[in-house]
């Protein structure tokens, strides 16, 4: 009896100091700056820079209970993880409405491309290894996902880094595919030269604009934008198509044909 009491206090004395340590982490990256990447950067971002995007989506295990754990990971331990390596926004979402599977989609913008193949393998990091015990030590009886899926871009010169608001309640997700390599060069030349700015002007606030360089739609570019709610998102997007300048614009030889089919998803941000 009393070398399994002392078997136990020593787990809860183990358990609890593993507790402390992680929260400890999660504190200090927390308190990171939401977009301060020249103070921890090992590889500060200059100014003109062209972000990596990554777009990761996880199919949620039908049936499984285990959401909750993959959310805690993901907000609570891989994000401040990667801002700490220097990554400037890591935003992670779920799908509206009432999908199934239900997937949750975490994005990741990187400096460059040494930090992002670093991301790919934490298990060097020492306060990541100490925070992700837990979820680590799932076992196959109850797994959280199926799989998830990761598609990489690379930022248009025209937005070469990511910009949010913390107030937004509602993004946009499309990409547009192009039936050869050239229409989507083409219709990239087009978002960069002369619809940004329009996009701006008639209210379709921008997240991220993004060449596909790695995933399942190739060839293809992937934007984001966010709203306010979807009374914002319909009327804007009216302001835009009805405006002259992209009347103006989509009349144009050279941007024909540049888009052979379009995806959409509307996502909700979560923490």
């Amino acid at each position: 009896m009393g070398y399994e009491r002392t078997a136990v206090d020593r787990y809860l004395h183990l358990k609890h100091n593993s507790i402390m340590q992680r929260r400890k982490f999660i504190a200090a990256a927390a308190a990171l700056p939401f977009t301060a990447v020249a103070a921890t950067a090992n590889n500060p971002l200059a100014e003109g820079d062209r972000q990596l995007i990554e777009l990761r989506t996880y199919e949620i295990k039908f049936g499984g209970s285990g959401k909750g754990r993959l959310l805690d990971y993901l907000l609570e331990v891989l994000a401040p993880t990667l801002r700490s390596m220097g990554c400037p926004w890591v935003k992670v979402l779920k799908e509206r409405g009432d999908a199934d599977p239900a997937k949750i989609w975490c994005m990741i913008a990187y400096p460059d491309a040494t930090t992002y193949v670093k991301a790919q393998d934490l298990s060097g990091n020492v306060d990541f290894r100490t925070a992700s015990a837990d979820y680590d030590a799932l076992g196959p009886e109850k797994p959280i996902f199926n799989r998830y899926t990761s598609s990489l871009l690379l930022a248009f010169t025209g937005m070469p880094q990511v910009t949010d608001s913390r107030e937004a309640a509602l993004y946009e997700l499309r990409t547009y595919e192009g039936y050869s390599e050239d229409a989507t060069r083409r219709k990239i030349a087009m978002f960069n030269d002369e619809e940004i700015p329009l996009f701006h002007r008639t209210g379709l606030h921008p997240v991220f604009f993004g060449d596909m360089i790695a995933g399942p739609y190739r060839p293809s570019l992937v934007y984001m934008l966010h709203f306010k709610d979807m009374e914002e998102r319909n009327a804007n997007w009216k302001t835009f198509v009805d405006s002259p300048e992209w009347k103006e614009m989509a009349a144009k030889p050279k941007y024909a044909n540049s888009v052979s089919n379009i995806r959409k998803v509307f996502l909700e941000p979560i923490g």
